[in-house]
């Protein structure tokens, strides 16, 4: 679901060949290869690329982000024409959207993970997941300057290793924040339907080992970055350089990315969410009105984070999985679609600080307190029965509570 390019090429001639007939590129007609949030359009390489030329102009005839080029007249295998001299505006308004998201991303998830690290009162089990959602956003952050730097000067020029390690980095935020989602809503749904049987494994140690499970299982899922990702030859960016068939290799990877980094676990979150939906309309919530305000803050703040996301990477996945049937046009409006779809996926890595800091009480008052905006933490939304880590002794008072109320089999929630 992440992947490598890191923007739309319209221009076939990128890696010098056509790719051949099959059923998911029909006549040779264009083909989008998705690395993750990656994209190279492949096509005939007969014909030079006008319509990028309008979307962004430059100086020559160039692509989306290519500075290597076919004349119209270089035949089947095309002429390759020398560097860009100008990229223009791509090289421009690109960078900029990628360094913007950057600086937002790093700040809000970099002060995520400090409040979480820094104060024992926020070390919760859902606070464990969104803890491992901001760090794997912060590494996506990290590898943007890098993107944005190929999108300005149209070649990467940090090596192939850093070339596999961003395209790995970029994969493994993908594969992590859907899981962690995934797991969070597991958890949501233990909290809610079994709140006795679930006592024992909604604990922070559990947590912790239910997330290096995610973060082993993202690894894994991403291997095909780490063995394909390279620099073009020819074209000398950063990009998967999938062997022969090179149409059935691409093709596979969108279905792979999408089944199993995209739509399987949604499927299991709108399954858990389900649930629970039909447990309180069924039976309601049997606990105090305090515990209930807790439980229903802690969800509705996990639902809204799983939205965004959606929201934010539902569009990328239908183009991929749309471009499997038909052709889709060679039109600015179409590189357009496609840039924004690609910048959405990114700006996800912005949103959940935000969505942290507007729907829970405790992380809008920590944030205030490291800002300086204002001490102490929000209440309203404090649930004494959350296990949470206790090795801090200033917390000893709130420790004791909550053991307390596991010892009387009260439900365990979350307190953000």
């Amino acid at each position: 679901m992440d992947s490598l390019s890191t923007e739309v090429s319209l221009c076939p001639q990128a890696l010098g060949k056509a790719l051949p007939a099959s059923p998911w590129n029909p006549g040779q007609a264009p083909f989008l290869t998705l690395g993750r949030r990656y994209w190279t359009i492949w096509g005939r390489e007969d014909r030079p690329c006008p319509e990028m030329e309008t979307l962004f102009p430059t100086s020559t005839s160039v692509g989306w982000n290519t500075s290597l080029v076919a004349t119209s007249a270089g035949g089947e295998n095309g002429t390759m024409a020398g560097p860009v001299s100008s990229p223009g505006a791509r090289a421009v308004v690109v960078p900029v959207l990628y360094l913007l998201v950057c600086s937002v991303g790093l700040g809000g998830n970099t002060l995520v993970i400090y409040v979480v690290l820094r104060y024992a009162k926020m070390k919760t089990v859902t606070n464990i997941y969104i803890l491992n959602l901001a760090v794997a956003d912060v590494l996506l952050m990290l590898g943007l300057p890098f993107l944005a730097t190929q999108n300005a000067v149209s070649y990467w020029p940090f090596g192939p290793v850093l070339c596999r390690l961003v395209m790995t980095l970029d994969g493994i935020n993908q594969f992590t924040s859907i899981f962690c989602l995934t797991v969070m809503s597991v958890d949501r749904y233990l909290a809610v339907v079994h709140p006795i049987r679930s006592s024992r494994w909604r604990r922070p140690r559990v947590a912790k080992l239910a997330s290096a499970a995610v973060w082993a299982f993202s690894l894994l899922m991403s291997l095909p970055l780490v063995v394909f990702a390279d620099i073009q030859e020819g074209w000398d960016t950063c990009n998967l350089s999938w062997p022969e068939p090179v149409g059935l290799w691409g093709a596979v990877f969108i279905i792979y990315t999408s089944v199993l980094g995209f739509f399987g676990p949604l499927l299991v979150i709108c399954l858990c969410y389900l649930l629970i939906v039909v447990k309180v309309k069924a039976s309601g919530v049997r606990v105090g009105s305090t515990r209930r305000r807790s439980e229903r803050k802690v969800t509705r703040m996990v639902v809204v984070v799983v939205l965004v996301f959606v929201a934010c990477w539902l569009p990328f996945f239908i183009i991929n999985i749309v471009n499997l049937a038909i052709v889709l046009p060679e039109e600015p409006a179409a590189a357009g679609a496609y840039f924004f779809v690609v910048i959405l996926s990114y700006a996800n890595s912005c949103a959940n600080p935000v969505l942290y800091g507007f729907l829970s009480d405790n992380f809008r008052q920590s944030f205030r307190k490291v800002l300086c905006f204002r001490k102490g933490y929000g209440t309203e939304d404090v649930d004494a029965t959350e296990p949470r880590l206790d090795k801090n002794t200033r917390l000893q008072e709130a420790t004791l509570a909550a053991r307390s109320s596991e010892a009387n089999g009260l439900m365990q929630t979350s307190r953000l």
